[in-house]
Order: C-alpha cells, then structure tokens, then sequence
C-alpha cells in the first residue's frame, strides 16, 4: 500500500520482524528504524489513516507511536500535514551538538563516581561492537548505547531523557554522515578514552575527552554541509 507520497508502507511492515508487547511498540520500531536507515526521506508525510491500514491496527496505537517518535526529534507535526519527518539540515545538527556539549559532561561527571566494573565492561564491549560492525544503522544504535552506559548513573531522570532526545536525533546524521563519508570516519579512540578516565576515577579527564569529541565532531559536519 502506498501513500500519495509514494512510499509504500507495505514494504516497511512485511520487514517489521516480530511483533513486540503492543501494537504501537511494533508501529514505532518499524518507523523508527526506516527513518534512521533513510528508507522513509526527509520530508515525507506519516498519515495516520495510512498507517493504520498498513499495519492493520487502530488509529490509536499509531497516534501513540508517532507522539512518541515526535519526543525524539523524529518527527515534526506541521499545519496541513500533520506527522512529517523530520529534515537533515546544517543549522539543526549543530543546534544538536551544541546541546549535547551543555548536557553529556554534566551526565558523565554526575555518573562517573557510580560506575561499577559491570557498566565500564558494557562500554567497553559496545566499543568492540561497534569495531566489528559494517552496517551504519547498527552502528549508529551501539553509539548511541555507548554514551549513555557511561551516563547512566547521572542520578537525573529528566537529565538523561534530554540526553537521550539530542543522542537520537544525532543519530540519524551519524548515519547520514557514516554512508556519505565512509565507517573509517568513526574513530573510537576518543570512546576507549573515556572509559578508561572513567574507570580512573578522572572527571576532569573524562568530561575534556567528550567535549573534544564533540567539538571535533560538530566541526566535521559543519564542514560536510559547507560542501
């Protein structure tokens, strides 16, 4: 089934995989992840009866689901078109790395004296992961899931609901970024860099190493975009 935009949904739910808990669990995820991978573009309305008739279920679980991929930078509701993802732009992704340098070390110096060996083994083994993985969609997740086990112990729900919403939304540049620039673009040696900070118990160190990573990342993509 396709919408008068073209994509053709009926695609998206028959590679779905296996239905979670609920309908809109099931609705979000496959959104979710076709938006991150780029097979739903930029721009591209997501209306609620079409969705529904896809996934044949109610218009409820499908409000629920993009509400919630609205809270993760996602989507954007607009007059007329109601639930249209979201656009790749320059002025937005460095509004998103300006967030994330004020939010992470904040998170990661509240964390660090909480970390067990458990958490910095997590980190480390999402450090080789992300070595050994080749697809960008995957890699942009074991990133995302990186930073925040070393952020997990903040100790601030609210704090880490907003991380969590600025990592989301970089997610989908990262990927973006990783299929045009290429997976060697993704150095990992700022990531060992913290856990070992953090495993010595060094906020400093620790929170000068995001920020670093940060900047160096925020400037790369102003770069790309300038292109």
């Amino acid at each position: 089934m396709s919408t008068e935009d073209g994509f053709d949904f009926a695609a998206l739910v028959a590679g779905g995989g296996d239905r979670p808990r609920t309908a809109s669990e099931f609705v979000q995820r496959a959104l979710r992840t076709a938006i991150l991978e780029g097979r739903i573009p930029p721009g591209t309305p997501l209306r609620q009866e079409a969705l529904a008739a896809a996934f044949d279920v109610s218009r409820m679980p499908v409000r629920e689901a993009l509400r919630q991929l609205e809270a993760q930078a996602l989507l954007e509701f607009t007059p007329h078109k109601g639930a249209v993802v979201a656009e790749l732009s320059a002025q937005d992704q460095a509004d998103t790395y300006l967030i994330r340098r004020a939010l992470e070390p904040v998170a990661l110096a509240r964390s660090i004296p909480h970390l067990t060996r458990d958490d910095l083994d997590r980190a480390e083994d999402l450090i080789a992961d992300m070595d050994r993985e080749s697809d960008h969609g995957r890699l942009g997740e074991l990133n995302r899931r990186f930073h925040l086990s070393l952020y997990a112990h903040a100790g601030s729900p609210k704090l880490l609901r907003l991380v969590e919403r600025q990592l989301t939304e970089h997610d989908r540049y990262l990927r973006f970024h990783l299929a045009m620039m290429g997976r060697d673009r993704m150095s990992q040696d700022d990531h060992l860099a913290m856990v070992a900070a953090a495993a010595a118990r060094d906020i400093e160190a620790a929170t000068v190493v995001l920020q670093r990573h940060i900047d160096v990342a925020a400037e790369d993509s102003a770069r790309f975009f300038d292109r």
